[in-house]
């Protein structure tokens, strides 16, 4: 009889361990592919950031480069001219400014992932207002946005050309930062529980969780809709 009560609580504190070990081996595993995802998306705001510095230094340029244009043609100097021309092309190549949300790093994220969008063919329909300040920090507001735009796009290239859409709406509701995105797609969800985001392998299943994350993180909403060939998200979070 002892032995066997020997033997029970031998096999319960072994299966407390497994489980101990295993939910600490998954809090690591969340926190390295957390910081790495931190890393490169720090590398990517940046980048777009910087590009959108670029865009909007252009811009209050503008006057000073149509004289420059005007003096060398003033002057009869066409292949100085065409030089100066293809000088500010470039400067301006695949920059699209999409959006004026009236927060900075909004507009950073949000025009560099929606003009790829639109690059691959994608039909987009886009409004956005976001403020300054809010109480989500820039790098937790890039990855929900990034992150909800990389899946809606990941959806869409899975659909026929012709079917592939995108609609993203972001705006104040009931003193909240409301953001809402739906997309085109060919999967049929029912039950959006951590079992089918942890079978959603790769990029997707680690987005899926991150925004889950930030949502927890600021006492947040999210809902999840997936109906016949369209899935929705829709996130609110605090100003």
């Amino acid at each position: 009889m002892k032995l066997f009560i020997l033997i029970l609580i031998s096999l319960a504190l072994l299966t407390l361990t497994i489980y101990l070990l295993y939910r600490i081996l998954d809090r690591i595993y969340d926190r390295r592919v957390a910081a790495y995802q931190n890393k490169l998306l720090k590398n990517e705001v940046d980048e777009v950031h910087n590009i959108y510095l670029t865009m909007r230094g252009w811009r209050h340029d503008y006057h000073n480069h149509m004289q420059s244009v005007k003096a060398y043609l003033a002057m009869n100097s066409l292949a100085e001219a065409r030089a100066y021309l293809d000088a500010l092309e470039h400067d301006l190549d695949d920059i699209n400014l999409l959006f004026n949300t009236g927060n900075i790093n909004a507009d950073a994220i949000l025009n560099s992932k929606i003009s790829l969008a639109v690059k691959k063919g994608i039909q987009v329909d886009y409004k956005a207002v976001v403020p300054k300040a809010l109480a989500v920090s820039d790098i937790d507001l890039c990855v929900v946005l990034g992150n909800l735009i990389d899946n809606a796009v990941e959806a869409c290239e899975k659909v026929a050309p012709e079917k592939q859409f995108i609609r993203l709406y972001i705006g104040i509701l009931q003193k909240q930062l409301y953001v809402s995105v739906s997309n085109a797609t060919n999967e049929v969800v029912r039950k959006f529980d951590e079992e089918y985001i942890t079978t959603k392998r790769g990029n997707h299943g680690h987005g899926l969780k991150r925004i889950n994350n930030i949502v927890d993180k600021y006492g947040g909403f999210i809902n999840r809709k997936n109906e016949p060939g369209v899935f929705v998200t829709e996130i609110m979070l605090p100003l």
